[in-house]
């Protein structure tokens, strides 16, 4: 049990670290509502491309990439910008500003494969698209969340 002081703030340490273990579940709630969303997001673009056109095949195995199998890669990827997010969260004095700059560049690197890949002009920038929708999504969520938590 806590000790109450004069003021009637509670003393000792489980009053800050209860402070500290809601700001980290905020974030990885308003992260995992931004997954859903960049998910989402991502394959209706998907269905959309399909729909004027885009095949989604890659040929490294003649294989077409199916919008549940883009969903899960976005959920995936999305996972874990929300877990660098937590950590920053917790191990960095700037939280924001290093989510931003390392979640920009991780989608920078992203839209390599896309471009290796040999598919056809018109699934090269679907694929170039795709990447960026969810970044979209996640990067202002998730850093102004960060913001939020550290202000």
């Amino acid at each position: 049990m806590n000790s109450m002081n004069d003021t009637g703030v509670g003393a000792g340490p489980a009053s800050g670290q209860t402070s500290h273990t809601n700001r980290l579940r905020g974030l990885a709630g308003t992260g995992f509502i931004a997954t859903l969303a960049a998910m989402v997001a991502t394959t209706l673009a998907a269905a959309l491309a399909q729909a004027v056109g885009v095949d989604f095949e890659v040929p490294e195995g003649g294989e077409t990439i199916p919008l549940s199998g883009l969903a899960v890669v976005t959920g995936f990827f999305s996972v874990v910008g929300v877990v660098i997010a937590v950590a920053l969260l917790r191990w960095s004095a700037r939280p924001a500003e290093r989510f931003v700059w390392t979640a920009v560049s991780l989608t920078v690197i992203s839209l390599v494969p896309p471009l290796l890949s040999g598919a056809n002009t018109a699934t090269t920038i679907a694929l170039l698209g795709l990447h960026l929708v969810p970044a979209t999504v996640m990067i202002p969520t998730l850093a102004r969340s960060l913001r939020t938590r550290t202000d």
